[in-house]
Parts: C-alpha cells; sequence; structure tokens
C-alpha cells in the first residue's frame, strides 16, 4: 500500500524543522521570525516550482503565502492536523419544481470548486446539493443539475475536448429536457471553447452559457458566485438560442455581460471584468440582485421551439495551425506547416490583412497542395479588406480567404470545422465566407470601438 507524504514538496533543513515539530499538511502553525513578529496559518503543501527555504502557509483570510526560513526561525505546532471546517449552512433543497431547469457542466477552472479546508485546496463541488451550499442563491433560479465531464486546466483543451463537450451539451438538450445549460470553464481558452460550440450545436432551442472565474474560490476576491448566479440566469430566461459568455461587467459585483461566443475575447490576464465583446455589443446585461436581464442587442438568433431543431456537428479537424504575420516572419514556417501535412492555416495578419511578401510563394504551394489559407487581422477591431493594397490584392490572387471581421481564434476554430466535414477547396471557401452564428458581423458603428478614457 503506498504511503503518503505528510510533507509533500519540503526537503531538506526544512523538512526537518518540520518533522522535528511533528507537522504536517493541515496542522495549524506559528512560524516566528522574531520575538514579535510571527506569522499562522494552515501548512500547504509545495509545487517544484517553490523556494526550497520556504514555508507556504495558508492565511485566514484565504491567502497562501511563502515565509523565508533561515537559522533563526522558529516553527510552533498550534493545532494538530484536523479536519477544519467551515461554517455550517443549511442544505438547501431544490423544492420548487415549477423554476426552469438547467444542467451545470463543468470542465475545470475554479468557478464550481469548494475549498477542502482541511488543506485549503479546491476541488470540483460534485452535486446540486454542494453547489447549492456554496451558493444558496441558485436554489431561487433553476432546478439544478450537475455533472463534471472532466477537470482540466483550459490551456490543455483541444478539438477533441470541443467534441467531447458538445455532445454531452447535445445529449443534456434532447435527453434531459434542460431549459439552459451552463458550462464551467477555465478562463484562458473559453473563447475558443465558446466558437467551437456556437458551429457545433446549431439551431439551439435552450441558451448555452459558459463561465469561468478569473479569481480562485479560495480567495476573498473571488468572482466565482456572481459569475455562476448570472451565468444562471442566463440560461434559465434569456430567450437567445446561442452559445454565450457571462463575465463581470465591471470590476465591482454589480452586473455581468452576455457576450456572443463567437464575438468575444479576453483582453485582460486578470481583471474580473476581462472579457469583452469585439466587433459586435455585449448580447445582455444580468442584474443578479434583482435576478433581471436586459437586452443589448436585439441581432441575436432566438431559441428554436424544439430539441428536434437541434442540428449537431461536432467533428474538428485537429490539422489547422494559427499563426501570427510579424516584421522577420520565415515563409519556412509555412512550408513546415504543408510538409507536416496540416490541412489549414490561418494566419493573423498586419492592418486590413497583410503578411510579408517574401511569404507569398510558400504560401501559393500550401493552396496547390490542398491547405486552405484564411487570412484575419490582428489588430482585433475592423475587418480585413485585401483590395486595397497590391499585397492583399497578391495574397487574394493565389487563393487566401478573406477572414472578414472574423477573430484569429475564430477564424481558426471555424477553419477546423469545416475542414472537418470537407476537404474541397471551393466548398472550404463557400463555408469560410457564410455567416453561420453572427460570427461575421456585417455593419460597423462607431460605438463597436472601445473608448479607452484617461
Amino acid at each position: 500500500m503506498e504511503v503518503r507524504d505528510p510533507l509533500p514538496g519540503y526537503q531538506g533543513k526544512i523538512r526537518e524543522l518540520l518533522e522535528k515539530q511533528g507537522a504536517r499538511i493541515g496542522s495549524r502553525i506559528r512560524i516566528v521570525k522574531k520575538p514579535e513578529v510571527y506569522i499562522e496559518g494552515l501548512l500547504m503543501p509545495k509545487h517544484s516550482f517553490s523556494s526550497p527555504s520556504t514555508i507556504v502557509v495558508k492565511l485566514d483570510n484565504g491567502y497562501n503565502i511563502g515565509v523565508a526560513v533561515d537559522s533563526n526561525t522558529r516553527v510552533e505546532i498550534i493545532e494538530e492536523k484536523v479536519r477544519v471546517r467551515a461554517p455550517e449552512k443549511p442544505i438547501v433543497k431544490q423544492t420548487r419544481k415549477e423554476l426552469p431547469r438547467i444542467k451545470i457542466i463543468s470542465t475545470g477552472g475554479t468557478i464550481a470548486s469548494k475549498v477542502e479546508y482541511e488543506t485549503g485546496a479546491v476541488r470540483p463541488a460534485l452535486t446540486p446539493e454542494e453547489l447549492i451550499e456554496l451558493i444558496p442563491e441558485l436554489a431561487d433560479i433553476a432546478v439544478i443539475s450537475a455533472d463534471v465531464l472532466f477537470s482540466i486546466l483550459s490551456e490543455n483543451m483541444t478539438p477533441n475536448h470541443w467534441e467531447t463537450i458538445a455532445r454531452r451539451v447535445s445529449e443534456a438538450i434532447i435527453s434531459e429536457n434542460v431549459d439552459g445549460v451552463v458550462i464551467a470553464h477555465g478562463t484562458d481558452t473559453m473563447s475558443y471553447t465558446a466558437a467551437a460550440l456556437a458551429f457545433a450545436l446549431q439551431r439551439l432551442p435552450v441558451p448555452i452559457i459558459l463561465v469561468g472565474a478569473q479569481r480562485s474560490s479560495d480567495r476573498p476576491s473571488t468572482d466565482s458566485a456572481l459569475n455562476l448566479i448570472g451565468a444562471s440566469i442566463a440560461a434559465s430566461r434569456l430567450p437567445i438560442g446561442e452559445v454565450m459568455v457571462c463575465m463581470h461587467a465591471t470590476p465591482d459585483d454589480s452586473t455581468l455581460l452576455v457576450h456572443r461566443g463567437v464575438k468575444v475575447r479576453k483582453i485582460h490576464s486578470s481583471r474580473r471584468d476581462a472579457f469583452q465583446s469585439i466587433n459586435d455589443r455585449p448580447l445582455a446585461l444580468i442584474d443578479p440582485l434583482a435576478k433581471k436581464y436586459k437586452i443589448l442587442n436585439p441581432r441575436y438568433i432566438p431559441r428554436t421551439s424544439s430539441a428536434e431543431e437541434l442540428i449537431v456537428k461536432a467533428k474538428f479537424d485537429d490539422k489547422v495551425a494559427l499563426v501570427k504575420a510579424y516584421p522577420g516572419f520565415q515563409r519556412e514556417i509555412i512550408d513546415f506547416l504543408v510538409d507536416r501535412g496540416f490541412h489549414g492555416i490561418v494566419i493573423e495578419g498586419t492592418g486590413l490583412g497583410h503578411i510579408a511578401t517574401h511569404t507569398l510563394s510558400s504560401i501559393a504551394r500550401a493552396i496547390e497542395n490542398g491547405v486552405a489559407v484564411v487570412m484575419t487581422t490582428q489588430t482585433l477591431f475592423g475587418r480585413v479588406n485585401m483590395n486595397v493594397y497590391t499585397t492583399g490584392r497578391e495574397l487574394l490572387k493565389v487563393g487566401v480567404i478573406p477572414g472578414e471581421d472574423m477573430l484569429p481564434e475564430v477564424a481558426y476554430v471555424k477553419l477546423s470545422w469545416v475542414l472537418a466535414q470537407t476537404r474541397v477547396p471551393t466548398e472550404v471557401r463557400k463555408m469560410i465566407l457564410t455567416n453561420y452564428v453572427n460570427e461575421i458581423n456585417p455593419i460597423h458603428t462607431a460605438e463597436l470601438y472601445p473608448k479607452w478614457s484617461w
């Protein structure tokens, strides 16, 4: 039988110091630096990137810190390892059967997680009862069922994962007769998954809402509860039959925005309002306290009348690349992708849709070999127009497909979806230029461009 390490990550003299005191993960300890300077908290495990000369503790305010240890540092055990429980909350039973029914599917991230107070770690909330214990407000919004499909970091998502999520969502719609679906997802690649589901699941009879958290569930500044409340309101009440993303509208806890899944991007690494609509208006504003919504964009796809109308095309080609044009770009990158058997390339071009002219021969070779090449713009706002300058016209002449105003990642996902259905060049071009789920906005107005204030 495998013996569990009581002090994972601790080595050398620090481990000896902790073992001498009988400390183990979950023990409440006091680290004394000077007679008048000490730190108390729960002893936490360390990972391989931690400094070997630190002890990691979880403070009473929920934050983890590393404390440097030297020869003068003293460690005291305040309390042996016990299961420290959060304040007890009564379990709220789901008794209001007249409420809408929503399915919450967890794929990873910390949005639908609870703190394990024995170690301070977070784990997925596995049952509806656990979710309602964490967020009692959910009991007044909908009747909830919940699944953990998988639990991975969003940077590890692949097209195969998109297919799995799409199939599970379709099952919930067709077999479980739900009124909406919420997908808990890590924020880093949430917009990729949103776009994938938007193409894979069309003519939706219910809203599909992706939601995440910028701040972990074990942090005092967490946004997980409010985001999940907002997503549940959106999934159970909106008249929109699209895949959407629901996140904070502002840094405070007042309102949330619902963005079209093919027109949204995470544009800040840590802010709670990191997600913004690009080249489009957000679809709706959610007031989580009043449990109400306001439609902001009338150009939405309404729900269909029944699950029988749902179209499921949940296949993606994983031999598609997204490359960025930059000064000094080597055409051998294009050659490499062609030689490795890639079926499609999306270029994140400069300005109106350009890349250095010396790459033209490699791009032409790619297209001659049956590789679909789509051009987008790295400016994000605006659209490509490859008829204006010579470079763009030359790219069009060899067969590059203009990506209109699609975000580069949306064009990447769309090309992957298209190539899973056909490799015929004329059909690929036709499908890329077809506006399936409002991924292409034909009209841009001044209000769509952000007004940076100083």
